[in-house]
């Protein structure tokens, strides 16, 4: 019996083993088929889902690092559709985002309960959530899960509520340097105007298509998508802050419309600050049309063309000295009246001045004196050196949104020879205060004239690229820039001139133009202010450009950008450590 017993459990091992041998061959038969691949591919397509992944916008910085632009993480909250339906949560959900977010309960429960499209599964129900707010539902969301798991309280539930974290753009700043910032929409995540619109395509970084794991667990994979590029702008943050409350002052105490003031390095061409009015709290770009009529004045200094009236004499001058056509001390008889193209012009006051040698014409500003230089120079010379000057095109400033003006030259349909004299003291000629400033630059800086901008540098995959020198030319020569330096800052010390600041010798001439209005002429359309100046005289670290658009105070240039010009000067060398010319010279001697 033991012997048979044992004979049959033989057997049955035997049995068993050839069984167990067969389902092994069948299932390494089976993981190596042809069918099985096919479930290995359909498995791995589950297993990771197709994302398009966008880079976090660059961040922007003034020279100091003090962020004017950056982003933080929101969230958009929303419902799964079919969850709600199995949980029954929607009168939870909808009392909860009325508490925490201030929806309408009602609409929340009409929005859940009758989507707008059939068989929808998701339901996004609001965006832009501060973090804080979402994080309040998430722990509401966790506290009903955890009472649920232990069989407390109510069949309440948030499981149904979904977040999405995405980013959104920030201006720490609010309204500081808005004109040159701009700003970038939410929903299309597109920048406009200034720097997030020149350069939008550099801080939005490149989007990527990836396939993402499903798995938790593979979350490593993940690729890292690098962030957009990081700028460094050549604003000085203490100083466009300053600056902008001296531009709001003097709008207050003048009575003008707008006004426009740009500080610049005419070494280099880096702009300390660009103070523009109006301007817009970039956190709340929607109210754009509630401040600005047209694109053109989000930043007028370099979009808004002007007629700059005497500041443009300085331009005039350089190019008679550099042409050899005068002297400094040429004298010339100011009879308070020139005929220039079959047309008289006067001087600002109807005046005569008699005898006045350059520095006298341009201190005293006299309109017939400089009609008679450009005339002494000619037509094809006077046009020549404006054009080298820049006047009448672009800059090649890096924001968006400049415009070139206009200078009408011979030739042209509209040109006609009375504006070879009138041209010469700044009216008939449409320039913008970036023009101006460049153009000046030249006569602040050895004769050559920089290209100004805005950005310092750019940090991309972590290397940082500086803007380089860009000389826009030289339209004069170092000697005759010079002389006229000497000759701008002897009229403004001869005159006792608002624009003088104590321990700097300053160059500079005031402008008042009348405003055109056509049809009407230009007796009734008020004045456009303007200053330009720079200093120290011998070795300039600073040009300033003042504009105040239809002052009501004074219609004159020297009673009102003139005294402002002074206020920037002084924040100016304070905030930029510029020593007093008297240390500067003796620590240079030593």
């Amino acid at each position: 019996m033991i012997k048979q017993f044992g004979w049959r459990s033989k057997v049955v091992a035997f049995i068993l083993a050839a069984l167990g041998l067969s389902i092994i061959v069948r299932m390494v038969r089976i993981q190596n088929s042809p069918e099985a691949e096919i479930f290995r591919q359909k498995a791995n397509d589950f297993a990771v889902a197709s994302r398009t992944i966008y880079p976090a916008r660059g961040e922007i910085f003034d020279r100091n690092g003090r962020q004017l632009a950056g982003n933080r993480t929101v969230y958009e909250i929303g419902v799964n559709l079919e969850e709600v339906r199995i949980y029954d949560d929607t009168q939870t959900i909808a009392e909860e985002l009325s508490k925490t977010l201030g929806l309408d309960f009602n609409e929340v429960v009409e929005s859940i309960t009758h989507p707008p499209i059939e068989r929808l599964k998701y339901l996004g129900l609001a965006d832009y959530i501060p973090a804080i707010q979402a994080n309040i539902l998430m722990e509401k969301q966790a506290e009903y899960a955890e009472q649920a798991n232990k069989g407390k309280g109510n069949s309440a539930s948030l499981a149904g509520l979904e977040f999405t974290a995405h980013y959104q753009r920030t201006y720490p700043e609010n309204e500081l340097a808005s004109n040159i910032i701009g700003f970038v929409t939410q929903k299309e995540g597109i920048g406009f105007f200034g720097i997030e619109g020149e350069y939008d395509e550099q801080l939005a970084g490149t989007k990527v298509e990836v396939l993402v794991p499903q798995d938790p667990n593979r979350a490593e994979e993940i690729p890292k998508v690098p962030d957009g590029t990081t700028l460094i702008l050549t604003i000085h943050r203490e100083l466009q802050a300053a600056v902008e409350d001296i531009l709001d002052e003097a709008l207050s105490k003048y009575g003008a419309q707008s006004g426009t003031i740009i500080v610049m390095d005419p070494r280099s061409g880096e702009i300390y600050t660009i103070a523009a009015t109006p301007r817009l709290n970039l956190n709340k770009f929607w109210n754009y049309y509630g401040v600005y009529n047209n694109g053109n004045e989000f930043n007028r200094a370099i979009s808004i063309p002007y007629e700059p009236g005497s500041v443009f004499k300085i331009l005039t001058m350089a190019a008679a000295l550099d042409s050899g056509k005068l002297q400094p001390d040429t004298i010339f008889l100011d009879t308070g009246a020139i005929t220039v193209g079959g047309h008289t012009i006067r001087n600002w006051n109807g005046q005569a001045w008699g005898y006045q040698d350059m520095t006298g014409c341009l201190q005293h500003s006299l309109n017939v004196c400089l009609a008679w230089v450009s005339s002494q120079m000619g037509a094809e010379t006077f046009y020549q050196y404006m054009q080298r000057f820049g006047i009448g095109h672009l800059t090649g400033i890096d924001l968006a949104g400049e415009t070139s003006g206009r200078i009408k030259i011979p030739g042209d349909d509209d040109w006609y020879p009375v504006e070879l004299g009138t041209n010469a003291f700044g009216q008939g000629v449409d320039v913008t205060p970036i023009q101006m400033i460049m153009a000046g630059s030249a006569i602040a800086n050895d004769g050559r004239m920089v290209t100004p901008h805005v950005v310092k540098g750019m940090i991309k995959n972590g290397v940082q690229y500086n803007t380089p020198l860009q000389i826009a030319g030289t339209p004069i020569t170092a000697s005759t820039a010079h002389t006229l330096n000497e000759m701008l800052a002897i009229s403004l010390e001869q005159e006792s001139s608002s624009a003088l600041v104590s321990g700097f010798r300053l160059a500079g001439k005031t402008g008042t133009a009348e405003i055109l209005i056509p049809n009407e002429g230009y007796t009734s359309g008020g004045t456009n202010a303007s200053f330009i100046g720079w200093g120290p005289v011998d070795d300039a670290h600073f040009i300033v450009y003042i504009w105040l658009e239809k002052p009501t105070a004074s219609i004159w240039g020297s009673e009102t950008a003139a005294p402002v010009f002074a206020q920037v000067v002084e924040k100016t060398v304070v905030l930029m450590n510029i020593p007093p010319d008297d240390i500067r010279l003796q620590v240079a001697a030593k």
